[in-house]
C-alpha cells in the first residue's frame, strides 16, 4: 500500500454499514442474491450461541467447501482465448483473481462469474495496451489508474470480430500481461481447470477450516424486528455488528482496567452462553458454496434449538478490483468489504453489508 501524504493520514477513514432486515423464506428474500454479487471471498465464519457439537449435516456442507486452483505466471491472453471462453465462461461460474497483488500499486486482474473480466491497471501499461476503458473514481484528480472491462460473452466477442482480435493483440503481443491467479469453477460437468491448465504450474488448494468452542461467551439480546434495538430490551445491529467483530478477532469482552488491548465489553442488554460453536473457512470460497452453507443455516433451526439466533459472515479480498457486482474497489486503508448474515430461530434475518472509504454503496 502506498503511503499517503501526512494530512491525509490525520482524516478518519468513511466506513460505510448498510442494514436489510428479511425472510429466508420469503418468496422475495435478496438473501442469496446479496451473497451471488459477492464474488470474491477470502474467509468464511460462522457463530452458534449454545451449541457444542456441529451437525453431521453441516460438517458434510463444510467438507464440501470444494477446491480451487492457484495457476502461476498465467498470461491474461490465455483468458480471453475462444476455447477456455467455450470451455468454462459459458458452461458454469468461472472465477479468477490476481494473487498478491495490491489493488492500489501494480495491476490486476479479475474474471467474474458473469464473463466480464476486469482490469485495474497502472497508466502507463493502460496506454500501452491501447483499450478502452475509463479512470479510477479513487485516482483523485490526476488520474493514475484505469479500469478495463471486456465482455467474454458480448455475441460480437468471437475469433472472427475485430473486437476479439484487437483485445487479443493487445494482451499477448502489445503488453503481455502475466499474474499468478486463483481459479475456481462450479460446474459438475465437462473439463477441469486442472487439466485445461496442465501445461501451466497449477496447484490444487483446500480452504482451511478450524473449530473453536467458546466457553462463557457474552452475547447481546437480539429482537429479530428492532434492528435499532431497545433500550433495556435488545441491542442494535450496530452494536451487533461491533460486538462480533471482537469475538471474531478473539478480543477479550472482560472490560478490564489491566488490559492495554481493549477496554471494549459486550452491549447492554446481553447474556452468558455456556459455550458457542465458530467455525472458520480460510481460502478462495465461491459464492455458490457460501449459498449452500446459508441454507444449511436456515436449516440448524428446523428442530427446536436453545439459541435464538446465529451469525454466518463473509470478508471479501482486500485487493480485489470489485466487492460486489461490479462496483470498483479500492483499497484506502484496509480494503474492507464484508457482509454479515443474523439468522434468527423463526428464519427472520439481517444482513449487515459493510465497505471503507474507496467503495460505493453496497446493494
Amino acid at each position: 500500500m502506498s503511503v499517503p501524504p501526512l494530512g491525509r493520514l490525520r482524516q478518519a477513514p468513511r466506513h460505510l454499514l448498510v442494514c436489510e432486515k428479511g425472510h429466508a423464506r420469503h418468496a422475495r428474500s435478496r438473501h442469496a442474491a446479496h451473497v451471488r454479487d459477492h464474488a470474491y471471498n477470502c474467509r468464511v465464519s460462522f457463530l452458534i450461541p449454545e451449541c457444542g457439537i456441529l451437525p453431521e449435516v453441516l460438517k458434510s456442507t463444510i467438507a464440501d467447501v470444494g477446491e480451487y486452483y492457484l495457476v502461476r505466471s498465467l498470461s491474461v491472453h490465455e483468458l480471453v482465448a475462444q476455447e477456455f471462453i467455450d470451455a468454462f465462461v459459458k458452461k458454469g461460474s468461472c472465477y479468477a483473481l490476481t494473487y498478491n497483488t495490491k489493488i492500489d500499486q501494480d495491476n490486476t486482474a479479475a474474471l467474474l462469474p458473469n464473463g466480464k473480466l476486469i482490469l485495474s491497471v497502472d497508466k502507463d501499461t493502460y496506454e500501452e495496451l491501447g483499450l478502452q476503458g475509463r479512470p479510477s473514481q479513487y485516482s483523485g484528480k490526476k488520474v493514475m489508474r484505469y479500469i478495463i472491462t471486456i465482455d467474454l460473452t458480448d455475441s460480437g466477442f468471437h475469433p472472427d470480430s475485430k473486437k476479439h482480435n484487437r483485445v487479443l493483440w493487445a494482451l499477448k503481443e502489445k503488453k503481455p500481461l502475466e499474474f499468478d491467479f486463483l481459479l475456481a469453477w462450479y460446474n459438475t460437468e465437462g473439463s477441469t481447470l486442472m487439466s485445461y491448465f496442465s501445461k501451466n504450474q497449477i496447484q490444487a488448494l483446500k480452504p482451511k477450516i478450524t473449530f473453536n468452542t467458546l466457553r462463557d461467551l457474552q452475547c447481546p439480546v437480539l429482537q429479530s424486528n428492532e434492528l435499532q434495538g431497545k433500550p433495556d430490551e435488545s441491542c442494535s445491529t450496530e452494536e451487533l455488528f461491533e460486538w462480533l467483530g471482537a469475538v471474531l478477532n478473539q478480543v477479550s469482552l472482560d472490560n478490564k482496567s489491566s488490559s492495554f488491548l481493549s477496554t471494549y465489553c459486550c452491549p447492554q442488554p446481553n447474556t452468558m452462553v455456556e459455550k458457542a460453536f465458530l467455525c472458520t473457512i480460510t481460502g478462495f470460497i465461491i459464492p455458490e458454496k457460501i449459498i449452500q452453507l446459508l441454507e444449511q443455516l436456515c436449516c440448524y433451526f428446523g428442530e427446536p434449538k436453545l439459541a435464538y439466533w446465529l451469525t454466518l459472515t463473509v470478508h471479501g479480498f482486500a485487493d480485489s478490483p470489485v466487492s460486489w457486482r461490479e462496483s470498483e474497489h479500492g483499497f484506502h486503508k484496509g480494503g474492507e468489504n464484508l457482509y454479515n448474515f443474523v439468522i434468527f430461530r423463526n428464519l427472520d434475518y439481517w444482513l449487515q453489508m459493510a465497505v471503507g472509504t474507496n467503495d460505493d454503496c453496497p446493494p
